[in-house]
C-alpha cells in the first residue's frame, strides 16, 4: 500500500468541520420547531382545563338551583371552586302566558366567571307553578 492510498483513506474516514456545523444547525432548527409545538400544546391544554372547570362550576350551580316551588324572581350570587357566579330569574317574555295556565315560564340566566376573567353564560327556562293572587 502506498502513502498516497493510506492518506486518502484517512481523509474519507471522518466528517469535515463544515459538515458537523451544518448537521448541528439542522438539529437546532428541528429542536426549536418541536419546542414551539410543545409550548402551543401546553397552552392549549391549560385553556381547555380552564374551560372545563368553568363548565363544571356552571353545571354545579345549575344542579344546586332551588326546587321550582322555591325559585323566585330576582338574583342570587355566590362562589364555587374559586369561580364567582350569579343566577338571575326573570319573567319569560317571549310569548304571553294565558291567565288560566297552571305553570308560568321563568327565564333563568346563570353567569359564571373564572378567576382569570373568562365568563360562561347559560340560559334556560324553568316552569314554575302559578302563584295564587290574593
Amino acid at each position: 500500500m502506498s502513502r498516497r492510498t493510506s492518506f486518502r483513506r484517512r481523509q474519507e474516514r471522518g466528517f469535515t468541520l463544515l459538515e458537523v456545523v451544518v448537521a448541528l444547525a439542522v438539529v437546532a432548527v428541528a429542536l426549536a420547531a418541536i419546542g414551539g409545538l410543545m409550548g402551543t400544546t401546553v397552552r392549549g391544554a391549560r385553556s381547555i382545563e380552564g374551560r372545563i372547570a368553568l363548565v363544571e362550576s356552571a353545571r354545579a350551580v345549575m344542579v344546586g338551583m332551588p326546587d321550582r316551588r322555591l325559585l323566585r324572581p330576582g338574583n342570587v350570587t355566590g362562589e364555587f371552586a374559586g369561580h364567582r357566579w350569579r343566577m338571575d330569574v326573570l319573567p319569560y317574555t317571549a310569548s304571553p302566558v294565558p291567565v288560566t295556565a297552571r305553570w308560568v315560564p321563568q327565564s333563568v340566566v346563570v353567569r359564571v366567571q373564572s378567576p382569570g376573567g373568562a365568563m360562561l353564560q347559560l340560559d334556560t327556562v324553568r316552569l314554575m307553578p302559578r302563584r295564587e293572587q290574593p
